[in-house]
Order: structure tokens, then C-alpha cells, then sequence
């Protein structure tokens, strides 16, 4: 097999131009990067701040902390509710698909019987030991 050189050269000559424009890529989403993680650090810490701040200011009555209990109060009934209506309705669910699956079962318990009495035995048959 032969190797065009010209063809090679070539190529590596394109390879070699490609090369800086890709670090040149590089380097500026590097530093987009890093510049997206000062605007971070710096929101987050502003963000802390005004949580700080948030905190070392009294309350200033109890009546904001019995309305946000009254809501959790709230809330957890309704959570309490809601289990309740999916526990039901999948103990109902349930239930169903036993009753379904003793259904059928029963019939398939009546198919082999038929089937048994059609080959001449019956079931205590196939348990007996053999006279051969």
C-alpha cells in the first residue's frame, strides 16, 4: 500500500493550523468558566448575608410562628389524608386482584378436573401407586 505524501502533508499542515484555534477555544471557555464561578461564589455569599442578617432579626410577635404551625399542622393533615386514600385504594386494588386470581384459579382447578375425568382418572388417581 503507498502512502500519498503530499496527501500527509497536508493534512498534518491543516492539523497543525486547527490546533490554536482550538486552544484559543479552550482557554476562553476556561475562563468564562472561571468567571461563572466568582459570579457563584459571590451570589452565594450575598445570599448568606442577607440569611444572617435574616436571622439575628428578632421576631417580632409569636403570631408568625403560630400561623407557620398552623400551616405545618395543615399540611400534615392533608399529607395524613392523602396516605390514607392511597392505602385504601391499594388494599381495594388488591383485594381485587386476588379475588380475581382465586377466580381463576378455581377454574383452572375445574379445567384439570375435567381433563382428569376425560383420561379416565380421577385425582386421586395420580397419587395411588401402580399395579403394572
Amino acid at each position: 500500500m503507498r502512502v500519498d505524501k503530499a496527501e500527509i502533508t497536508d493534512l498534518l499542515e491543516r492539523m497543525r493550523a486547527a490546533v490554536p484555534d482550538e486552544l484559543n477555544q479552550s482557554r476562553s471557555i476556561s475562563e468564562e468558566r472561571e468567571e461563572a464561578i466568582v459570579e457563584a461564589k459571590s451570589e452565594a455569599e450575598r445570599i448568606l448575608e442577607q440569611i444572617r442578617a435574616e436571622q439575628a432579626r428578632p421576631i417580632a410577635n409569636s403570631e408568625i410562628l403560630h400561623e407557620a404551625e398552623g400551616q405545618a399542622e395543615t399540611i400534615i393533615q392533608t399529607a395524613r389524608t392523602q396516605e390514607r386514600e392511597i392505602r385504601l385504594r391499594a388494599e381495594a386494588y388488591v383485594d381485587a386482584t386476588l379475588n380475581t386470581l382465586e377466580n381463576n384459579l378455581g377454574k383452572l382447578t375445574a379445567a384439570v378436573a375435567r381433563a382428569r375425568e376425560r383420561l379416565g382418572r380421577k385425582p386421586a388417581d395420580v397419587c395411588a401407586p401402580r399395579d403394572d
